[in-house]
């Protein structure tokens, strides 16, 4: 989908169509960057991740708007009612994106796949009034590079007798999963483009990149044969393995004392064991993320946890002990930016054997799910807990529902 935000506020509102729009985090928040821009807003040189100042020097007539997260995903949740009436092989990736196999079904659509595109195509336009680009081929990652080859409002069909001419001598940074990193590596050895990726040697991927190389230039042959997961719509997801559970935020100001930075790790530990009771798991680890505030250099470090948990206080205090023990948390050392992740993932068992010779402690659990019923019922920002409210300017913030859906892993199987 194209410019998915920004042309869903677009489609919400018919005055700003044909306006350049900008869906941007809240500058006051210090989240001033640019989320999605419309394909005016493009024209302009706008691009997504920089500052709103600098767009706002491409185009002074900018008009920027707040994301909405709901709305979004329920635009997503229509079009992909839509994908499921051509086949049951529906798999998400991100809000707005997603894989369809429609070979089983294409029988009953007339046998020509451009024709079930352009219908496709035509249905979200007229009921969503957003535009799509669609890509065709015999693999996933090729029609990944399809949607992307050509757009707005277009539809490439990658074959076996054109891939070479249309995939083979696109940039190497077009191939799904080919960031700047690995792009620079590639450049280094003299291989620029896809098809100088799909010719490389195994000595070349095993030395530069591992394992990941050679997935890389199965990609790049156009031999991925990964299966599209089923779609089930009454979940609204695919079967999947979780292996962690995370959340990030960069701070409104910079994190100088303990009171704010306790407030944001608890914050955001909220979110991470509510999203694992949710899914019935619990931790073995958990893992913090930290960001400077002076050159954004940054590291992580992990700690196991005595026993597996899903209860918010544990997830807090491990977080918290593993920052206090290596951030002096004041003026000459400001934090931009906390990460929190639990891993090491198990499932909640029916019946637990209980300890005879450990002393035993409140079920921290239970309370959180009493909290979390609350939560489903009346919103997530219904309970906050007193240590939430030390920093002022995290109040109101809903960590858990006002995040940036992005796409799952690939590599989640």
């Amino acid at each position: 989908m194209n410019s998915f935000y920004a042309s869903v506020e677009q489609a919400e509102r018919p005055e700003l169509r044909g306006k350049p729009v900008v869906v941007a985090g809240k500058e006051e928040l210090r989240h001033g960057i640019v989320l999605t821009k419309s394909i005016e807003a493009k024209r302009y040189g706008i691009k997504t991740a920089e500052a709103l100042w600098q767009a706002r020097a491409k185009c002074p007539d900018l008009i920027v708007l707040p994301p909405r997260y709901k709305l979004y995903r329920t635009y997503s949740e229509i079009a992909r009612e839509i994908y499921y009436q051509y086949t049951d092989l529906v798999e998400p990736f991100g809000l707005d994106e997603c894989w369809l196999d429609v070979t089983g079904s294409l029988a009953l659509h007339g046998g020509d796949v451009e024709v079930v595109a352009r219908e496709i195509s035509e249905r979200v336009k007229a009921e969503l009034g957003c535009t799509v680009s669609i890509g065709i081929s015999w693999n996933k990652i090729f029609a990944k590079f399809g949607s992307d080859y050509k757009k707005p409002d277009a539809i490439t069909v990658i074959t076996r007798g054109n891939y070479r001419d249309i995939v083979w001598n696109a940039p190497a940074r077009e191939l799904l999963y080919v960031g700047p990193a690995t792009e620079r590596k590639l450049h280094a050895a003299g291989i620029d483009t896809i098809g100088g990726l799909a010719h490389a040697s195994d000595a070349f991927l095993r030395r530069r990149f591992g394992k990941v190389g050679f997935v890389l230039r199965t990609f790049a042959r156009g031999e991925d044969c990964t299966p599209v997961k089923p779609y089930d719509p009454t979940a609204r997801t695919v079967e999947r393995v979780v292996k962690s559970y995370g959340n990030g935020l960069t701070a409104p100001h910079a994190i100088t004392c303990p009171s704010d930075a306790r407030a944001l790790i608890w914050l955001l530990a909220e979110s991470v064991a509510q999203r694992m009771r949710e899914d019935g798991m619990r931790a073995r680890t958990v893992s913090i993320g930290v960001r400077n505030d002076v050159d954004l250099a940054g590291y992580g470090c992990q700690v196991k946890l005595p026993h597996p948990s899903a209860a918010t206080r544990h997830v807090a205090q491990a977080a918290w002990a593993m920052l206090v023990s290596r951030e002096p948390l004041d003026e000459d050392h400001p934090i931009r930016a906390l990460h929190v992740r639990a891993s090491d993932l198990v499932g909640i068992p029916a019946v637990e054997q209980l300890s005879l010779f450990e002393q035993s402690e409140p079920d921290w659990e239970e309370l959180d799910r009493c909290i979390d019923e609350l939560r489903r019922r009346f919103g997530n920002t219904c309970i906050v807990r007193g240590t939430e409210l030390l920093d002022s300017s995290l109040v109101g913030i809903d960590i858990k529902d006002e995040n940036t859906v992005h796409p799952v892993g690939y590599f989640h199987r």
